[in-house]
């Protein structure tokens, strides 16, 4: 495997998991489809070729469906909603269109919906990828994207340190060492440790702790069912899956919570560069 890291941080993140119609809600963490989708959009992958049970499975967006994603969760964030309406004011001509194909009438053209984000929340997630060209590939479209990107909606932008690491031949496992984008803990015993909420596609594997040592092992795995997995996303034909995803939280070294600002930006990178590494 190999592949890159994200920091995926903004004032406003939102990962839609189940929304419909009037009420749009967000995971606690990025989904797959919107990891993909963002992949997509920086590599210039039209609406309308992304599909991925089609018959090429070589087509560019079926080979995206293949990456793994583990996330770790730097800051939760806090859930807050939004109140929207749309349609309003307008002469009939101009109101929201029926599924019949009419308009609205004026008594009827204000929709009100309600839609949900995530208010600073900040997470870092590797990209695996059995295909190291591929892997390039979508490294370099994130450093130069073809399209604007966004976390979960286009009102939400990322921000500016995006791309954290690429050519890792283990990503997953650099998100134990990688700074967290969290609030130092002072005044904490050498040794001490923090615990760290992970999701992952995949099962965790044995040696993700350390078995030497109980405090350092992840609590109990959890396995949940996540409708996330994309098997179209065409303009008016949306489609995905359910697939399994697995959580666990993990004990980390205090010493890696790095702050906030300029603060955890220093500290990654001294991560990316070390002292005495050329740059």
């Amino acid at each position: 495997m190999t592949g890159f890291l994200l920091h995926l941080a903004a004032p406003l993140q939102s990962w839609g998991e189940h929304s419909a119609f009037t009420h749009r809600d967000t995971a606690s963490h990025p989904t797959r489809s919107g990891l993909i989708g963002l992949l997509a959009s920086a590599l210039g992958i039209p609406r309308a070729e992304a599909v991925a049970d089609g018959e090429d499975r070589e087509a560019l967006f079926a080979r995206l469906t293949q990456a793994l994603f583990t996330v770790r969760v730097d800051r939760p964030g806090t859930v807050m909603g939004d109140f929207h309406t749309v349609g309003g004011g307008y002469p009939q001509h101009l109101t929201v269109p029926t599924a019949k194909g009419a308009r609205r009438g004026a008594d009827a053209a204000t929709i009100v919906s309600t839609r949900h984000y995530l208010s600073d929340a900040a997470f870092t997630v590797a990209a695996d990828f059995t295909d190291a060209s591929l892997a390039r590939r979508c490294a370099d479209a994130v450093a130069a994207p073809r399209w604007p990107l966004h976390l979960g909606r286009r009102s939400c932008p990322p921000g500016a340190l995006l791309l954290l690491g690429r050519d890792l031949a283990d990503p997953a496992a650099e998100l134990r060492r990688v700074p967290l984008a969290r609030r130092p803990l002072y005044g904490a015993a050498e040794g001490a440790t923090v615990d760290i909420r992970f999701t992952a596609d995949q099962p965790f594997p044995p040696d993700t702790h350390d078995t030497a040592r109980p405090a350092h092992r992840p609590s109990s795995g959890v396995v949940t069912e996540l409708n996330d997995e994309p098997v179209r996303l065409t303009a008016r034909d949306r489609v995905y899956r359910a697939r399994p995803a697995h959580s666990a939280t993990f004990p980390l070294p205090v010493e890696l919570c790095a702050g906030y600002g300029t603060a955890y930006l220093d500290a990654v990178a001294t991560y990316l560069h070390p002292q005495g590494a050329t740059p």
